[in-house]
């Protein structure tokens, strides 16, 4: 049995469980299960490895996807850039049988990071844009607002991080304004304010400065429109959620397990 799973903390706005267990009832995949481990503390994850040895592959969610490059092998290239890994692909383990007789340690786990939200944001973003948007705002700057940053270096939209935390470079979030809005086209938000069950909750930032000509994206999928999307839409603003986002990096995250 190939077991795959997610670590993060807490799991309980995670759809992976069911996105994979239904990918393999729908598609015929035997032996496969996919299972959620909620881990608070990050120097957990030895441990865990050691004590499922049929693990393969795991997905890695808030407040994990930075602190975890720590205990990986190897990162890939653009993982390292971005300096923030979603999804790890495990090799080296023994059948399960070894694990019972005490064989485990014998062999070397690996541990491969790779980031798969940088490919998906950049896949369901495109579509999306327009002549005008040539300048965002990042709201965050945790493991999912490095992902975004990447993605817009790459397609050559300028950008500044709007974060409640004090940073070079970063914008705090009474420094909003109209002018500052109206620069930036394109607000991307990346924290979990608004995520379910504190749907009530939005970034503060100056709404009533947003107009027709801006896209919101907030990579939050439950709700399916969060206060955020809602007030932005409410202005004339084009909307979009994180679903699209979260179905193509669990499938590029599939894919990595499998080759």
């Amino acid at each position: 049995m190939k077991k795959l799973g997610l670590i993060g903390y807490p799991l309980t706005h995670s759809f992976s469980k069911e996105y994979f267990t239904q990918k393999f009832e729908k598609e015929g995949i035997e032996d496969h299960v996919y299972e959620l481990f909620p881990l608070p503390n990050l120097s957990d994850l030895p441990e865990l490895i050691r004590a499922e040895p049929d693990l393969v592959g795991l997905n890695v969610t808030i407040p994990h996807k930075i602190g975890v490059m720590f205990y990986l092998d190897k990162v890939d290239k653009a993982a390292k850039e971005i300096d923030a890994v979603n999804c790890i692909k495990i090799g080296g383990h023994k059948p399960v049988e070894a694990f019972f007789n005490g064989d485990l340690f014998a062999t070397k786990v690996r541990l491969e990071g790779y980031n798969t939200d940088a490919y998906a944001f950049e896949k369901s973003l495109k579509p999306l844009l327009k002549k005008e948007h040539k300048e965002a705002l990042i709201l965050g700057n945790g493991g999912a607002a490095r992902a975004v940053s990447y993605v817009l270096r790459k397609l050559k939209i300028s950008h500044k991080f709007v974060s409640r935390k004090p940073g070079k470079g970063q914008l705090f979030y009474k420094d909003l304004n109209k002018d500052i809005l109206s620069d930036h086209l394109l607000i991307i938000n990346t924290t979990p304010v608004g995520m379910s069950p504190n749907i009530s909750e939005f970034p503060q930032i100056p709404y009533e400065s947003i107009t027709a000509k801006h896209l919101l994206y907030d990579l939050i999928y439950n709700p399916a429109e969060t206060a955020f999307l809602a007030k932005g839409k409410a202005n004339g603003a084009s909307v979009k959620n994180g679903m699209e986002m979260l179905h193509l990096q669990a499938e590029k995250a599939w894919e990595i397990w499998n080759t």
